[in-house]
């Protein structure tokens, strides 16, 4: 059996050597006993030709999946899954890399401790370069371990990006799994499911992840699709929550995810892009969140999180949308003529 199985989702990732940046750091890992599964997602560019030469220069290391349609990066990543021969599973965004022999840690840290999850750290670069800058944490000390109430409910509180950990594949085969299709942040809508299947998590302290801060990339982009994705992941999560009893013994975790993810990152994300702003999107999204938790704002998650010009904010937001959206618009002139003079 393969130690690891890597699935790679690629969509339009040619440009700039973007996506040979990262393959190469993939094929490149001292663990030799794993798979690369590329997924490209009907891409419209030469990915799917780039891959396609990775896998006759490295066959058995590298496979290559071609989609017939656009099913977004779960989709791709249900794909990847299906052909995982991998004791372990890890995910890696396409325009992403990683040090050179991080999976070989990683994978002997889960065997040494029996741990069925590892993580690592990150660090943000804006060129292709394999030497780390300051390290982001994705993870504390104070998760690792084998999971017991306490030890989970601080893992679900921020469990960081799966780009940086390693899976047992039980987590994902032991019972049916699948990530949301067709849409963005699929993995927001999973966090949920993915922590209440960890039995123990191990960490990695060091920038092992390159995350690649490319102009364009979709995570950045702002759009009523983007919008409307995040809503849906979070209403994805909470019905899992509801079904499966994370919402009775992790209420407040649940209550402050969707309070930052649903609602506030929803709503400025949305009134600082330039959308067509509707009224009726911005009242609907602060109905649906109070009718969900109506006291969300007490939540002492969301209110370490929450800086006190949102809160006015929102508060305003609450009791008249349309008040909201006025002075929200006055305070955006007010910042480009501000700008403007200060030639900024």
């Amino acid at each position: 059996m393969l130690e690891l199985s890597v699935i790679v989702p690629v969509y339009n990732m040619a440009e700039d050597g973007n996506l040979e940046y990262c393959i190469n750091s993939l094929v490149r890992q001292t663990l030799q006993n794993m798979e690369i599964i590329a997924v490209d997602d009907a891409s419209t560019d030469d990915s799917l030709k780039i891959l396609k030469e990775f896998e006759k220069r490295y066959p058995g290391r590298v496979k290559v999946i071609a989609s017939p349609d656009n099913r977004k990066q779960g989709g791709a990543r249900n794909l990847g899954l299906q052909e995982a021969q991998g004791r372990y599973i890890g995910f890696m965004d396409a325009d992403d890399w990683v040090v050179e022999d991080l999976y070989e840690r990683m994978v002997e840290l889960a065997k040494r401790t029996g741990a069925d999850v590892v993580g690592t750290d990150m660090c943000r670069v804006y060129e292709h370069t394999m030497v780390p800058t300051q390290r982001e944490e994705c993870n504390l000390l104070s998760q690792t371990g084998i999971f017991n109430h306490e030890i989970r409910k601080k893992y679900l509180l921020h469990p960081g990006p799966i780009s940086t950990k390693i899976y047992s594949r039980e987590i994902f085969f032991e019972k049916e799994f699948k990530f949301p299709e067709h849409m963005f942040y699929e993995d927001n809508a999973a966090i949920v499911e993915i922590g209440m299947r960890i039995k123990h998590f191990e960490h990695i302290p060091e920038a092992n992840v390159f995350y690649y801060q490319r102009t364009g990339s979709t995570t950045h982009a702002v759009n009523l699709k983007n919008c409307q994705d995040r809503i849906e992941a979070m209403r994805i999560m909470l019905n899992y929550a509801k079904e499966n009893g994370a919402l009775e013994e992790f209420r407040d975790v649940i209550e402050y995810h969707y309070g930052i993810m649903f609602y506030r990152n929803t709503l400025f994300s949305y009134m600082q892009s330039d959308i067509k702003k509707k009224v009726s999107f911005v009242k609907k999204l602060g109905e649906e969140m109070v009718a969900t938790f109506p006291n969300f704002r007490q939540n002492p998650y969301y209110m370490q999180e929450v800086n006190e010009y949102e809160n006015k904010l929102i508060d305003l937001q609450l009791r008249s949308t349309v008040v909201f959206m006025f002075i929200y618009r006055l305070k955006q002139m007010s910042r480009k003529i501000k700008n403007r003079k200060t030639g900024q």
